[in-house]
């Protein structure tokens, strides 16, 4: 994610800690609509609720995660700036993403409902970096 997109998050969003990993997509409109009757229970396509702005940052980030997964010499600038659990939490979580990528592909999954997929852990790993202490 870049530095730009980044900062349009944290200032679409403001405080992150009146989320949870869970609450967070919702508040961009990353979960599936659901129409449920007694005991039938059917999930359709994401609500699109919420702010728009910050769902289509994550979307657009969410492509970025399909392609190999390989630490540049950006990224490692940025890794010497950031804390070193930062660091190991972001490293592991880009390349889950990918392997979600991965996974969704193997299984033939339409790549925009993958992306969709992909873009609302990436608002729940976001929020998990954003809470994080700094000790």
């Amino acid at each position: 994610m870049s530095t730009l997109t980044g900062f349009a998050l944290a200032v679409e969003i403001g405080d992150w800690g009146r989320f949870t990993g869970a609450t967070i997509g919702s508040f961009v409109g990353l979960v599936p609509s659901e129409h449920s009757s007694g005991g039938s229970r059917a999930q359709g396509p994401v609500t699109k609720t919420g702010n728009s702005h910050v769902r289509r940052l994550l979307v657009e980030a969410a492509w970025h995660h399909r392609a190999r997964y390989t630490v540049g010499k950006t990224m490692l600038d940025r890794w010497d700036l950031a804390p070193a659990a930062a660091r190991v939490r972001g490293d592991a979580g880009n390349r889950r993403l990918h392997a979600r990528w991965v996974k969704f592909l193997k299984r033939s999954k339409r790549p925009t409902v993958a992306n969709a997929a992909i873009a609302r852990e990436l608002a729940g790993w976001c929020w998990s970096l954003a809470v994080m202490d700094d000790d």
